[in-house]
């Protein structure tokens, strides 16, 4: 019998996600975003939920493969672009688009004879400073490619640095307004923030990433709460039970000290499966169906937790780290980091197993 610990897929929580995110932006396409093996999730278990998409985005050429592979028809989005003059081989082979972000992409699509011109992204930096070409550069980008015989359509693309906070989106959107003014072609700017708190920037098509997997993209799982459901619920069960007399100590480097008598659980997660090492004292979990916390310090295979609000929790008692029980937007701020993080950190030798019983959004 393999070790107890399973991330549960929800395709029904997918599904209700991406319905989500087009009530939020009705006049606009979507493209669903599963870059990082659909954030952790696995791209096989997450495709059925996000099907209906009009789009999927993603960064790797594999997992577009995979993604065609798996019987998707329609248009996949590579994010990050293409890396060298061969890869312009797969985007043909298998009818991708990409982002345009540099000089040498320009360059490279004005030597290739596709045998029909290719659909391209044309990114701006308007901001954010990662990808795309400057606001300077961008006009003479886009008369570039349009005169490029290798491109066809060209879609106007920019990316948000703060669409979750209170700075917001107007000061990079004056800048793309200002820049492609006058500019023929699609416009594709919002993230999952902007898909879900700025109207004003959702154009042709929205991106929404975390959203889709149901987390908050501000970290902060009262934003989302009620309108987004947890699309993972990484669970495990109970592997021993100890009682501490006052004064023991729990775990490598002795770092909790029972004040009192108390039961502690033995949870079958550890690092290696890619729950935090720095998860603190305090840090939620769910053990029979009850809230209680983590003591001691995460080792490789195993977390140690409270089971004094649990009374009845013995070997074998049904553990929750995250999921439909307990936001992961809560354990991820209890340890100082971000949903997307803990989502994607989870390793290959966790299971995923889609749950798909309730496929009603």
């Amino acid at each position: 019998m393999p070790r107890p610990i399973v991330a549960r897929i929800h395709t029904h929580a997918l599904a209700h996600n991406l319905a989500v995110a087009r009530a939020c932006a009705p006049r606009s396409r979507v493209w669903a975003v599963v870059k990082a093996n659909a954030y952790g999730h696995d791209i096989a278990h997450a495709f059925p939920g996000l099907k209906q998409a009009d789009g999927i985005a993603l960064l790797d050429m594999d997992e577009a493969v995979r993604l065609r592979e798996l019987g998707w028809t329609g248009p996949i989005l590579l994010l990050e672009g293409i890396f060298e003059m061969r890869d312009w081989e797969v985007v043909e082979a298998y009818g991708l688009t990409t982002a345009i972000h540099h000089e040498d992409h320009l360059r490279m699509l004005a030597e290739r004879r596709p045998t029909q011109p290719l659909p391209i992204y044309l990114k701006m930096n308007s901001g954010m400073n990662r990808l795309g070409f400057t606001p300077d550069a961008y006009r003479d980008a886009y008369a570039r490619a349009r005169d490029t015989s290798a491109i066809g359509p060209i879609t106007l693309m920019t990316h948000f640095a703060t669409a979750d906070g209170p700075q917001g989106v107007s000061a990079q959107m004056t800048v793309f307004d200002q820049t492609a003014n006058g500019l023929p072609g699609e416009r594709s700017l919002s993230n999952s923030a902007a898909t879900l708190w700025h109207a004003n920037a959702h154009g042709d098509w929205v991106r929404p990433g975390i959203m889709l997997y149901g987390a908050a993209p501000s970290g902060i799982a009262a934003d989302t709460a009620g309108r987004l459901k947890p699309a993972m619920s990484l669970v495990s069960r109970l592997l021993s039970v100890q009682t501490l007399r006052p004064g023991d100590t729990l775990g490598y480097g002795a770092t909790f000290t029972a004040k009192g008598a108390m039961r502690i659980g033995v949870v079958a997660c550890g690092y290696a499966d890619g729950y935090p090492r720095t998860a603190p004292e305090g840090t939620p979990v769910v053990v029979d169906g009850v809230r209680t916390r983590v003591v001691g310090r995460v080792s490789m295979d195993m977390l140690t937790v409270d089971l004094t609000p649990c009374p009845n929790a013995g070997v074998g008692a049904a553990v929750e780290l995250w999921g439909t029980q307990l936001p992961i937007d809560d354990v991820a701020q209890a340890c100082g980091t971000i949903g997307y993080e803990l989502m994607t950190a989870v390793t290959a030798r966790v299971a995923r197993v889609s749950d798909d019983t309730s496929p009603t959004v």
